[in-house]
């Protein structure tokens, strides 16, 4: 195809650091002053505004437009999870894909405090002393495991107890259709405080899939309930069932992904049922070399009939946990 310089008729324009900066204009400037990464990200924006528009028109319509959002359960670790709380309160995205860990790190963080700690700490010495180390986060465990054994195990036996009595159900036939979903909504209205994202998803009815609920520490107090009551188990169809239902018809399907793995692939695998998702933000540190998923950029997903060749999409490389908060800060000012 042949250049034309013409086309090339926008200039390069410096920042301006004066009083009356904000975070809004300086993403603004980014699309102005280049930068490499700073021009994806003020795309990135434009793009999650365009989303936060559409939904905000039609009151979060879910047969005509779906926001996906996915994410890995890491940043959950971190204050990283006010964004995400922050975007499910306000109902910018009405479908979520996500891991188990989510679900453990937004439990226990509910109940008590991870700390400050740092990348070269000694794991040999943390191990002695039980503190566990996520990156540079330090994650006690008397603020982990004993407090998720000391919340969920409770509230499945409340579970089960309410569905008996609801359904007049028991055995296998209980569980039926109870995903990883319906799970979540029972979870948040039992132990979700308002800070976190168990909250905000049961309040909603908001459906958050974790394809890989087994995964965690969530995933081994469902084992051990297994253990008591030997007819429970999670339907993880019904999961399915509820993509499929959400999916095929739906008019408008947008996403925001963080990361890759299996959150990832679920968005846009559904979505290829539709033709393609419209439109798509994804933030990743994997490189594309290694022919992972995490590193796949959103253009592979055309071939694959995951995205619509014509949907405006930007991949942003980056730390999601510097990336995510300037977004914020931009998106959710009234």
């Amino acid at each position: 195809m042949a250049i034309d310089p013409k086309d090339f008729d926008k200039p390069v324009e410096d920042y301006s650091f004066d009083s009356t900066i904000t975070t809004r204009n300086l993403i603004d400037q980014m699309s102005n002053a280049g930068g490499f990464t700073a021009t994806k990200l003020a795309y990135a924006r434009d793009i999650l505004s365009d989303m936060k528009i559409q939904i905000d028109d039609l009151k979060a319509d879910q047969s005509k437009i779906l926001n996906w959002l996915s994410f890995p359960a890491c940043l959950f670790a971190t204050g990283t999870r006010g964004f995400f709380v922050e975007a499910i309160k306000r109902k910018m995205f009405n479908v979520v894909s996500t891991t188990c860990g989510m679900l453990d790190h937004d439990i226990a963080r509910s109940y008590d405090n991870y700390y400050h700690g740092a990348f070269d700490l000694d794991d040999i010495e943390l191990g002695k002393v039980e503190l566990m180390r996520l990156g540079n986060v330090i994650v006690p465990n008397s603020s982990y495991g004993k407090i998720i054994e000391k919340m969920v195990m409770p509230a499945l036996e409340q579970i089960r107890k309410d569905r008996m009595e609801s359904s007049g159900k028991t055995g296998a036939d209980l569980w039926l259709g109870f995903g990883s979903c319906h799970l979540i909504w029972e979870l948040g209205d039992r132990i979700g405080k308002e800070g976190s994202m168990l909250y905000w998803l049961a309040k909603h009815r908001i459906p958050c899939i974790i394809p890989g609920i087994t995964d965690g520490s969530i995933g081994a107090q469902l084992f051990m309930f297994r253990q008591k009551y030997r007819d429970f188990h999670l339907d993880t169809l019904a999961d399915e069932q509820v993509l499929s239902d959400l999916t095929w018809d739906v008019e408008h399907s947008n996403a925001l992904m963080i990361g890759g793995g299996i959150s990832k692939h679920h968005v846009i695998w559904w979505n290829q049922y539709r033709g393609g998702l419209d439109s798509a933000v994804y933030i990743t540190t994997a490189p594309e070399y290694d022919g992972s998923l995490s590193g796949a950029r959103l253009k592979e997903a055309i071939s694959w009939g995951k995205m619509r060749p014509e949907a405006p999409h930007i991949c942003v490389e980056g730390d999601a946990s510097v990336l995510l908060p300037l977004l914020g800060a931009d998106l959710f000012q009234d």
